[in-house]
């Protein structure tokens, strides 16, 4: 690796990509990890380009040039009129980038070198793939160097050998401060915490919901986390005593407080993986007692949920929710929690329908949670299960239309 200026940076990528056949790809980190300083100068040199990120957030700017490209929409490229959305679970995401997504730049956000490696700090996930096939095929993989990112162990420790060139940049790290959850998002957190008991595995992720579950698991112990990402529920569990100390937090990206990237700078607890890994329905199944918490716009009677569009425009994506399902399901002792709403206050409509009219992001859930109670899924006949769904979960005042809807599907 080369640390150059940034204006020495943005000329090599100019003239690497001025020889790409086609419009060239740009694959950068995503969600709170987006190399944004050296992304926004890059992008402004390249009059047509593909800009590949997960969850992209709104810092980036994007010109009329630039398409943005995702398996997973983020704010930074919902509802944008150039969108190029490509439907992909989480954990097939890297072997895209080897064959029809291959590409021709990579620029990642990362530690200042240290002993000949760098870290990838906060963000792993999809970047090892991108890099090993960006290094395969000839493409160029920049780094924006900043000293305020997290050494993190496991797959985000790499040799400077395989980036080319280095950007210093002190840029602070974006942060996530998480609101108080409301009183609908305690209750089903309640329900969920419930039925978790000592040594469980969690998928730990962001939101009222996951926060409040922890909120409630705080007097477990020998809890693991395995999961895609976490935030600061995690540090709370430490902080509370819960987790396994002798088994290593396992996630793929993180982000939170400052004081959640303090605890995991230098931290051999925490163990950052690759996505092929984390989010390997083989790898989350071998897990004891995995228990997965995931959420949804909408479930049917027939116990599928629609996570990913609205009005069949694409909102988010597949993500982690059906690896996660399908692993955890298959856990010994392991269950897949649907956890939602039984009203979408924004909306103003039930989330549980009779039968939903966009692509189906996951289903056979052990149980679907929402404020009104547990709905239990796993191993009940379709009419049970249609039959749960309304007298558990179902917002009361839409029974009696579900239960009429029902004997219309046959499930009555």
């Amino acid at each position: 690796m080369r640390v150059v200026d940034l204006e020495r940076a943005v000329r090599t990528v100019r003239d690497h990509c001025g020889g790409v056949e086609g419009v060239p790809r740009v694959v950068a980190s995503g969600n709170f990890a987006s190399p944004v300083a050296l992304l926004h100068a890059l992008l402004a040199e390249l009059p047509s380009v593909r800009l590949h990120a997960l969850n992209a957030q709104p810092d980036l700017r994007l010109h009329e040039g630039v398409v943005p490209e995702t398996t997973f929409v983020g704010p930074g490229f919902r509802r944008h009129p150039r969108l190029s959305y490509v439907p992909s679970r989480l954990s097939m995401v890297p072997r895209l980038f080897h064959g029809p997504l291959a590409p021709d730049v990579v620029v990642v956000h990362t530690t200042l070198p240290r002993d000949g490696q760098v870290s990838l700090g906060l963000e792993v996930n999809v970047l090892p793939a991108a890099i090993e096939a960006a290094r395969a095929r000839g493409a160029l993989v920049l780094a924006q160097l900043n000293p305020r990112m997290p050494w993190t162990f496991g797959d985000a420790v790499l040799q400077v050998e395989d980036i080319d060139l280095g950007v210093e940049v002190d840029a602070a790290l974006t942060t996530h401060t998480a609101g108080v959850p409301g009183d609908d998002a305690r209750l089903i957190g309640s329900r969920v915490a419930a039925e978790i008991g000592d040594g469980a595995t969690l998928q730990a992720g962001i939101g009222e919901v996951p926060d409040a579950t922890i909120a409630g698991v705080l007097e477990r112990r020998g809890l693991r986390i395995w999961t895609e990402m976490f935030s600061d529920g995690v540090l709370t569990l430490e902080k509370a005593g819960a987790l396994d100390r002798g088994t290593p937090v396992r996630t793929s990206f993180v982000f939170g407080s400052q004081e959640l990237y303090d605890w995991v700078d230098d931290n051999p607890r925490v163990q950052m993986l690759r996505t092929e890994t984390t989010n390997a329905p083989s790898r989350i199944a071998a897990q004891p007692s995995m228990t997965s918490i995931n959420t949804a716009l909408q479930v049917d009677l027939f116990d599928q949920a629609n996570a990913s569009r609205i009005k069949a425009r694409i909102h988010s994506g597949f993500g982690g929710q059906t690896d996660f399902t399908v692993g955890a399901s298959h856990s010994p002792g392991g269950r897949a929690f649907m956890a939602l709403r039984s009203w979408h206050p924004k909306a103003n409509v039930s989330t549980i329908v009779p039968l939903v009219d966009e692509p189906v992001t996951s289903f056979q859930h052990g149980a679907v949670v929402t404020e009104q109670g547990v709905a239990w899924m796993w191993g009940r006949d379709e009419r049970e299960q249609a039959r749960n769904l309304i007298d558990h979960a179902a917002h009361p005042s839409v029974r009696d239309d579900l239960r009429e809807e029902a004997r219309g599907l046959g499930l009555a």
